[in-house]
């Protein structure tokens, strides 16, 4: 999870066939960004990961004060992968859970490979890394 003084991403690269064609460039300010890895055995465990998700969330908003948030897949990083349905409603569910707790969230478009541009601050809670 990085904190970002201004978060941008452009579509760069479509990596899933069903992935929604008419992705766009977006940018924000002043968000916590969540770069989030979904692993095959996170798929029997659905609800405990999405609550410790959330959680850890809201945890690092509060600590940057802040109720805007976006979320990023970052999975084409690991070995272990959930399955591209899984991940996105995982994504669906802590979005909607989120927006209902008062926070503003986005998520970047999923199944594309995207240019990132991002500042983030300097300071410790700036990059926190949970795993679980």
């Amino acid at each position: 999870m990085i904190y970002c003084n201004s978060f941008a991403y452009n579509p760069s690269i479509k990596t899933l066939d069903e992935a929604d064609d008419n992705a766009r460039t977006a940018g924000f300010e002043n968000i916590q960004t969540v770069f989030i890895q979904a692993e095959a055995e996170d798929e029997e465990n659905t609800k405990a990961v999405e609550n410790k998700l959330l959680k850890n969330i809201k945890w690092v908003c509060r600590k940057n004060e802040t109720k805007k948030i976006i979320l990023h897949s970052f999975s084409h990083l690991s070995e272990s992968k959930a399955s591209p349905a899984f991940t996105l409603d995982i994504f669906n569910k802590v979005e909607v859970r989120l927006k209902n707790a008062g926070y503003e969230v986005w998520q970047t478009p999923f199944g594309y490979f995207l240019d990132l541009k991002l500042d983030a601050p300097g300071f410790s809670l700036a990059r926190v890394f949970k795993s679980f």
